[in-house]
């Protein structure tokens, strides 16, 4: 249990890192604490995502890229709210 939750850490921190660079704008979060939840999240969409379409089955989970493609799509909501407050 305690080795899935750090592999899902370290998956969801190397996702936020990818996801920051395929997609770098100064209002991207910053931190690896914002990265690491960046990529967990992404990877959390996607899943579900993919399950909604039909790509996973219950209990299946997005791979790295999976996870990658996520965080970018947390990314742009995430710029969208930022967008929205400024002005």
């Amino acid at each position: 249990m305690a080795s899935s939750i750090i592999g899902t850490i370290i998956i969801g921190f190397l996702a936020g890192l990818l996801a920051r660079f395929f997609a770098s704008d100064p209002r991207n979060p910053s931190g690896c604490l914002l990265t690491t939840i960046l990529g967990v999240a992404g990877a959390a969409l996607f899943t579900w995502l993919g399950q909604q379409i039909g790509w996973y089955k219950a209990g299946d989970q997005a791979g790295f890229i999976g996870a990658v493609l996520g965080a970018v799509i947390v990314l742009l909501i995430w710029r969208a709210f930022a967008s929205a407050r400024k002005g």
